[in-house]
C-alpha cells in the first residue's frame, strides 16, 4: 500500500468533509433543519448513504447524524513518511469522502449552484435508472468508465470516448483538470452527449463523481435484491456485477485520491495517465487497484484488462463503427447526407423465411441508385428485403427477427432508424457518407448482426436493398399482405389455444423469488418480451432464461392457474412462491422484479383500480408515487391488490380478467391514456364499455388526484366500476 496515496487520500477526505460541514451549515441557516432533501425523482433517498448505512435522509437535520458518521470514519491526518501497510484507513477515508460528497451535492440542489446546468445532468432519476440500470443486468452494458479530469486535447478525448463506446461501456464524466473537462472537450469535438449515447456528463467538480457511484449503489438495491444498510453485499454486488473503473486524466489532487479510494471500496480500480504511485497487489479489486502512466492510445485497453471486463466486439466489414452505444445517436437535418422513407419516400423492411436452397449466404444485392449519387439532403425510396433460412427457423420468428432491423441499424455510427414495417425512416449522416458508407454496407451490417445474435436459428442470410421506386412500391404491397396476416395471427392467439407458456427468469439474479410466466395474452411485465419473443429466445438459447412450461390441468380457470405452471413456479422460486395467477391481482398475483412499465393498485372505495406508468413522477390517488409503489410491489413479492405489468398488457383480453378486466380501471395519467388509446378504445368497444367514451370516464391527474376525487368523478360519469362487487 503506497504511503503517498494513503496520506493524500486522507488529506483529501478531511478537505471534502470540511466542505460538506460548511455547505450543510449554510443550507440549514437558509432553509431550516426541516427542509426536505432529495435527488430529484429518485426513490432511494441519498443513495450511497442509504445503501451503506440504511439511513434514510429526508431532511437537512438528518445530515447531522451522517456528519457524525463521517467523523468516525475519518482516520487522523498522516505524514507522507508514515507507512500504512494495508488499505483499511484509506478505504475508510474513501467512504467518508463519498458520504461528504453526497451531502455537498444534495445541498447544491437546495442553495446552489444547481448541479443541473448547461451540459451537466446531475443525479440520474428513477426512469433513467430503470431504463439504463437493467442493461448492467442483461449484459447490454458490461460496465462504466468514471472519467475524472480531461484529456490533453480534444482529439484524444474523442478517441478515448469512441473506444469506450465501441465496447458498449457507459462513460460518466466529472471533475476538471486545469479548468478543462472531458465533457466539454467532447462537445468541442462535435460528439453528442447524454444517456442516449452513453456519454453522461454529471458535473464539473470531483464531488459529482458520487452520481456514478450512487448509480452503482442503486443498481444493487434495485436489481440485486440488496437491502439498505447491507454495505458488504452492496459492495460485493458491485465488484462482481457492475464492471466499472475510474479513469483519471490529468493531475490527481488530494480530493481525487480520496474519491478514488471510495471507488476502490466497490472494487473499481483507478487507471491514470499521470505519474502517481501504484497499488498493484490484488485484494479489494479483482486485479490491481491503481495503475498509472498509461499512454492515451492504450488507456482504454488497459482499463478493460485491469477491471477484468470481458467485452465482445463484432468485426463488421463496413467503414463506420458499430456498437449499442450509438443507438441513441440522433442525426439532425444539418448533419444529414440523405434520408429514406419516413413519409417522404416509399419504404419498407420485410424479413421472410425461405427454403435453405433458395438463400445464398452473405449475398448483398443493391437495385437502384446508391448513396453516392445523392446531393446533401437527397432522398430515395428504400426497400430492405431480408431472406433467411435455417433448420430451426419458423415463420413465427419472422416478426421477431424483423424488429431487430431497428436495433441493428441504430448501432451503426452515423445511421439513424425509426419505425418498422412500411413506416420505417432511415437517415445517413454526412460523416458516414464521407467515410464511404453505401447501401451494400447496410446489407453487410444486417448479415453480420443476424449471424452474431441469431446463429442458433439462422443458417443463411441474404439481403436485397431496393431504391428503384416501382420495385419498392410493388414489393411493399406484397409485404403489407404479410403484415396483415401476422397481425391477424397474433391477435387471434389466445391462452386457451396453446398448451405451453414460457418462463422468463432474466431478473432472478436480483429478485430471487421472481418469475414471469409469459403467455400470448400476458406479456412480460418489462414490456420487452412477448410469448413469441420468449419462444424465439428459447430456440436461440435453450438453456437460457426463457423455458417452456407445459400448462397441465386447470386448477382455477377464473384466476388462471394450472398445476404444472404452479409446480414450475414453486421450483423456480426456490420454494418461496407456491401458486401464481395469470389473470388476477388479488388471488396469488404474479410477482414483480423491478423492471415493470406500470403498476396497478386497488382503490378500495371506488370499486376499481388505478394504473400508473413509470414515467409519471407525481403523487397518485393511492397516496404513493411510483417510486414508493415500486418498493411495495418489487423484489419478487406477491402483494394482493398490487401488480407490476407492461403497458401492452392493459389492452389484453385477459387483463385482470378475474376481477372484471379493463372495466375496473378508474384512473390513469393522461400520458398513458394517450399512448394506449387506439387499442384500448377497440378493446373497450369489444367488451361493450363504449370505446373512447369509456376512456373519457376514466379519471386522470387533470380531474382527480385523491381517491375521494376519483370516486366523485367516476360516480358523476357513471363509470361501470361503481356497479361491480368489491374487489376484496
Amino acid at each position: 500500500m503506497s504511503k503517498i496515496i494513503a496520506s493524500a487520500a486522507i488529506r483529501g477526505a478531511h478537505k471534502i468533509a470540511g466542505q460538506a460541514d460548511e455547505i450543510l451549515t449554510k443550507a440549514i441557516k437558509e432553509k431550516g433543519e426541516d427542509c426536505q432533501v432529495q435527488f430529484p425523482n429518485t426513490g432511494y433517498y441519498i443513495p450511497i448513504i442509504y445503501s451503506m448505512t440504511g439511513r434514510a435522509v429526508e431532511k437537512l437535520a438528518d445530515f447531522k447524524e451522517v456528519m457524525r458518521e463521517i467523523e468516525g470514519l475519518l482516520p487522523p491526518m498522516v505524514d507522507d513518511d508514515l507507512w500504512v501497510p494495508y488499505l483499511g484507513h484509506t478505504l475508510d477515508a474513501g467512504m467518508a469522502t463519498l458520504f461528504a460528497e453526497e451531502i455537498i451535492e444534495a445541498c447544491k440542489y437546495l442553495i446552489g449552484p444547481n448541479p443541473v446546468d448547461d451540459i451537466w445532468l446531475g443525479a440520474a432519476d428513477d426512469i433513467i435508472m430503470r431504463e439504463r440500470g437493467i442493461q448492467f443486468v442483461d449484459g447490454t452494458a458490461p460496465g462504466f468508465a468514471a472519467i475524472a479530469g480531461a484529456a490533453p486535447d480534444v482529439e484524444t478525448a474523442v478517441e478515448i470516448a469512441r473506444k469506450l463506446q465501441e465496447r458498449c461501456l457507459y462513460v460518466f464524466m466529472s471533475a476538471h483538470s486545469d479548468g478543462t473537462t472531458f465533457a466539454e472537450q467532447l462537445v468541442e469535438g462535435g460528439v453528442q452527449l447524454g444517456w442516449e449515447t452513453r456519454l453522461v456528463p454529471f458535473g464539473r467538480e470531483i464531488t459529482s463523481a458520487i452520481y456514478s457511484l450512487g448509480f452503482a449503489s442503486r443498481a444493487a438495491l434495485s436489481f440485486g435484491g440488496v437491502q439498505p444498510g447491507d454495505f458488504r453485499r452492496n459492495l460485493l454486488y458491485n465488484k462482481n456485477r457492475i464492471f466499472a473503473f475510474v479513469m483519471a486524466l490529468g493531475e490527481v489532487t488530494d480530493e481525487w485520491y480520496a474519491t478514488a479510494a471510495g471507488a476502490i471500496n466497490y472494487g473499481f480500480p483507478t487507471i491514470a495517465d499521470s505519474d502517481i504511485p501504484e497499488i498493484l497487489p490484488t485484494g479489494i479489486c479483482t486485479y490491481e487497484h491503481v495503475v498509472s502512466q498509461i499512454p492515451h492510445d492504450q488507456i482504454v485497453e488497459k482499463a478493460v484488462e485491469v477491471r477484468g471486463l470481458k467485452v465482445k466486439i463484432t468485426e463488421i466489414p463496413i467503414p463506420i463503427s458499430v456498437s449499442p452505444a450509438f443507438e441513441g445517436e440522433r442525426i439532425r437535418k444539418d448533419d444529414m447526407q440523405c434520408e429514406f422513407g419516413g413519409q417522404r419516400t416509399p419504404a419498407f423492411e420485410w424479413l421472410r423465411m425461405r427454403d435453405i436452397g433458395d438463400v445464398e449466404d452473405a449475398k448483398v444485392e443493391v437495385v437502384g441508385p446508391d448513396i453516392d449519387t445523392l446531393e446533401v439532403g437527397g432522398k430515395l425510396p428504400l426497400g430492405i428485403l431480408i431472406e433467411v433460412a435455417g433448420r430451426k427457423m419458423q415463420s413465427d420468428f419472422e416478426p421477431v427477427l424483423e424488429r431487430q432491423v431497428h436495433t441493428f441499424i441504430n448501432e451503426a455510427q452515423g445511421l439513424w432508424h425509426m419505425g418498422q414495417r412500411d413506416i420505417n425512416w432511415v437517415r445517413i449522416s454526412k460523416d458516414a457518407a464521407k467515410a464511404g458508407f453505401t447501401f451494400e454496407h447496410i446489407g453487410k451490417l444486417l448479415h453480420a448482426k443476424y449471424h452474431d445474435d441469431y446463429s442458433s436459428i439462422v443458417d443463411k442470410v441474404q439481403i436485397k436493398i431496393i431504391t428503384e421506386e416501382k420495385q419498392v412500391v410493388a414489393l411493399r404491397e406484397q409485404a403489407q399482405v404479410v403484415y396483415a396476416e401476422r397481425d391477424a395471427r397474433l391477435e387471434g392467439m389466445k391462452d386457451e389455444d396453446i398448451e405451453t407458456f414460457y418462463s422468463c427468469t432474466l431478473c432472478q439474479s436480483f429478485a430471487p423469488n421472481h418469475i414471469c410466466v409469459v403467455s400470448p395474452e400476458r406479456p412480460g411485465l418489462c414490456g420487452a418480451y412477448s410469448w413469441l419473443d420468449c419462444r424465439a429466445a428459447y430456440e436461440i438459447t435453450p438453456s437460457g432464461p426463457n423455458q417452456p412450461i407445459s400448462k397441465g390441468t386447470s386448477v382455477e380457470p377464473t384466476v388462471g392457474q394450472w398445476d404444472k405452471v404452479n409446480a414450475f413456479v414453486l421450483k423456480s422460486s426456490g420454494g418461496n412462491i407456491e401458486r401464481m395467477s395469470q389473470y388476477s391481482m388479488i388471488t396469488d398475483p404474479m410477482t414483480s422484479c423491478g423492471c415493470f412499465e406500470c403498476i396497478a393498485a386497488v382503490l378500495p372505495s371506488t370499486g376499481g383500480i388505478m394504473i400508473v406508468n413509470r414515467e409519471y413522477p407525481e403523487m397518485t390517488p393511492c397516496g404513493m408515487k411510483f417510486s414508493t409503489l415500486a418498493g411495495t410491489v418489487g423484489g419478487g413479492q406477491q402483494t394482493p391488490g398490487f401488480i407490476g405489468h407492461s403497458k401492452h398488457y392493459i389492452n389484453s383480453r385477459k387483463f385482470i380478467a378475474a376481477e372484471g378486466g379493463i372495466g375496473r380501471i378508474v384512473w390513469m395519467p393522461t400520458m398513458l391514456k394517450e399512448e394506449i388509446k387506439d387499442s384500448f378504445a377497440k378493446r373497450a368497444e369489444e367488451f361493450g364499455l363504449g370505446g373512447e367514451d369509456f376512456l373519457a370516464r376514466i379519471a386522470d391527474e387533470t380531474t382527480a388526484t385523491t381517491e375521494e376525487e376519483v370516486l366523485e368523478f367516476i360516480t358523476k360519469n357513471e363509470h361501470p366500476a361503481i356497479a361491480l362487487e368489491p374487489m376484496f
